[in-house]
């Protein structure tokens, strides 16, 4: 039986347009790596990923205690690659990689020079995530929120100039946290700044806070299995703020991320 011309041309149109349709309707992903202040519950990773809309997933990979030497050394990074070779084809995925925090000195095993081995092991995941297919994004590490004398410190800032080295050489998108953050945690002071942390601080500590300054953090919590106070680690509302942050940063650094967040 002949068909009618008109329903050929339909057929025929449908046809060259399905794979594109297709593509198009598989949601992004983007996916963490990094040290706590990305991982789960007490990193910016979870309030990064409650923005995500239009079907777009996370998958957050990032672990408690890691630098980039020690991620790789037990294995994470090669997790995170399977993840990424083990993809729909048409889907485009976003990794965003921040260490820092444990990659300074006096972290026994998981230390690194910060002139050649933390670049080189940037360097790498950037090459690697580039060779699996995706997009690498990297992420200036997030502030700790101490003070002193009313100033906010940041000692993170040379592994952040690093990271945005890194990030030119390679032609790769770099997210402003350690700056954006900094400035936000300035902006607040430290009574404000303290809200941020997985639980409230001692009295002590809020006492010296009003001072503006930053007493030293409890080494273990007031109430046995409740978390410990500390300037580093995120509850809800830092994790919120931090999200946003990110997701900010991200969608101005790469436009074609922007329609995946609230």
């Amino acid at each position: 039986m002949r068909l009618p011309l008109q329903r050929l041309f339909t057929l025929a149109f449908c046809f060259l347009i399905s794979p594109f349709a297709l593509a198009q309707s598989v949601p992004a992903r983007f996916v963490l790596v990094g040290d706590s202040t990305v991982a789960p519950v007490n990193g910016w990773g979870p309030g990064f990923c409650a923005l995500l809309t239009n079907g777009a997933t996370c998958i957050n990979l990032a672990r408690n205690g890691r630098s980039s030497s020690s991620f790789r050394a037990e294995g994470l990074w090669n997790g995170v690659l399977e993840k990424l070779r083990n993809r729909d084809e048409a889907a485009r995925t976003w990794v965003l990689i921040q260490f820092g925090h444990n990659d300074q000195p006096g972290k026994p095993g998981r230390s690194t020079d910060l002139e050649t081995e933390f670049p080189a092991n940037m360097r790498r995941y950037v090459e690697e995530v580039k060779a699996a297919g995706a997009n690498p994004v990297l992420v200036t590490p997030l502030t700790r929120r101490s003070f002193l004398n009313g100033k906010a410190e940041n000692d993170l800032d040379r592994w952040a100039d690093a990271t945005r080295k890194v990030a030119s050489k390679e032609h790769v998108p770099v997210l402003e946290l350690n700056a954006d953050s900094l400035a936000a945690v300035q902006a607040m002071g430290p009574v404000e700044a303290n809200t941020l942390a997985m639980t409230a601080p001692p009295p002590s500590i809020a006492a010296t806070a009003a001072s503006g300054n930053s007493a030293p953090a409890p080494k273990t919590p007031a109430d046995p299995g409740s978390p410990v106070f500390d300037y580093t680690h995120l509850g809800p509302k830092g994790s919120a703020l931090f999200g946003r942050m990110v997701a900010t940063e991200l969608s101005r650094a790469v436009p074609a991320t922007a329609s995946f967040f609230r």
